[in-house]
């Protein structure tokens, strides 16, 4: 059985190269598994890598015109090896399909392994032991196709058939090497199984983290916006509510204003929301001269043309968002009578000579700054003013 034993050796040499540009690239593309990236141009020439080893199919081939069978019995084997190769590439292009598509594979997987079984089977009588061949190609198949417990039993019981056979039938040297090609095609598919499937868990937790991230983007934007602007509307409204009656027209003027930052604030979270919007240091300043002045809290704040000039470029959206919250937690927490606001390079010092910390934990606003600051490479101190009144909050990029 020397002829026989030597045609399996050149297609189970296959086995390998089939791994790595067939059924792992067909039935498992992580990368791609509902990413939204669009499809790969070149995947539609994907068939001819997982193709081009099928080439070594030709030493079955060659051992069935070789024989003496009825001419029947060899156009039986041809038709049986040539749908092996129709099934191996089409079935590795639908699951690859349906892999991209995020659609279960795994029955489908198994009815194309079964399939190429029954092809292989029926090669048995016609070709004998030369039927090994197929052996490689049916492990690198069905470890991409089936699951990863499924897979390795393919393969532990493919070794095992080709050990018998090699034990028992026919044991030639030919026999035996199409064995150690076997263990080692299965032994290469696994590994790279478990990287891929390792490197797909990878990126699904990768963009998992980038979702989680961006909600907390938008939920601190939100925040930040709604807390400054309700903050400046309720006290207004309080204010033009004490003033109906002692001063209708000043009354009049807050309430176009609270009118005038409720559209403002509608317009910021919707920007926020379609993640377009971000802060101007300039505009930070005014605003925040005007809540504290609504309150009643003495500025004294930097000119806002004369701030934007000193302060870096790339410092001046984070302290732009750092100075809104600041002013927010002074004008609804201090019960300050005076702030002070310092700008410098890339530093932000927000004081006031309110009632301090007074042991309070960090809310959302403090907690939301600091991941900004923290973000942005910077560091944040909350500390207590002089003599144990205000509360200093500075931030150095």
């Amino acid at each position: 059985m020397t002829g026989a034993g030597g045609s399996a050796v050149g297609p189970a040499m296959a086995g390998g190269p089939a791994v790595s540009g067939g059924p792992d690239a067909s039935a498992m593309p992580p990368l791609r598994a509902g990413g939204g990236q669009g499809r790969d141009p070149w995947e539609r020439y994907g068939w001819v890598i997982r193709a081009v080893w099928l080439v070594f199919l030709v030493f079955p081939l060659i051992t069935l015109l070789s024989s003496d069978l009825a001419w029947w019995q060899v156009g039986i084997g041809i038709v049986l090896i040539g749908a092996f190769t129709a099934i191996f590439v089409l079935g590795a292009q639908r699951l690859e399909r349906r892999e991209r598509r995020c659609q279960p594979t795994a029955g489908l997987g198994a009815g194309y392994v079964l399939a190429l079984i029954a092809c292989g089977l029926g090669t048995v009588p016609l070709i004998g032991v030369a039927a090994l061949s197929f052996l490689p190609f049916l492990v690198s198949f069905g470890m991409f196709a089936l699951p990863m417990t499924w897979g390795i039993c393919l393969w532990v019981a493919s070794v095992a058939v080709a050990a018998f056979v090699g034990l028992v039938v026919d044991p030639g040297e030919g026999t035996w090497v199409v064995a150690i090609i076997a263990f080692a095609v299965g032994a290469m598919a696994a590994g790279i199984r478990l990287v891929t499937d390792r490197s797909g868990q990878y990126v699904a937790m990768s963009r998992e983290l980038a979702l989680v991230a961006e909600r907390e983007r938008v939920a601190r934007d939100v925040h930040d916006v709604l807390g400054h602007s309700l903050a400046v509307v309720a006290v207004k409204a309080e204010l033009a509510e004490r003033l109906v009656d002692l001063d209708p027209e000043r009354a009049k003027a807050e309430l176009a204003e609270i009118q005038t930052l409720s559209r403002q604030a509608l317009a910021e979270i919707r920007a926020t929301v379609g993640g377009l919007r971000a802060a101007r240091l300039g505009d930070e300043i005014v605003s925040a001269r005007r809540a504290l002045a609504g309150v009643g809290i003495a500025a004294h704040l930097p000119d806002e043309a004369s701030a934007v000039d000193v302060v870096d470029p790339r410092h001046r959206t984070v302290l732009a968002w750092v100075l809104r919250e600041a002013v927010t937690n002074v004008v609804r927490h201090s019960d300050a009578d005076e702030c002070w606001v310092e700008l410098e390079g890339n530093r932000l010092v927000v004081r006031d000579d309110g009632r301090g910390l007074e042991g309070r934990p960090e809310g959302n606003g403090v907690r939301g700054i600091r991941e900004r600051v923290e973000a942005a490479g910077g560091r944040l101190s909350l500390t207590t003013g002089d003599e144990g009144h205000g509360t200093v909050l500075e931030v150095v990029l």
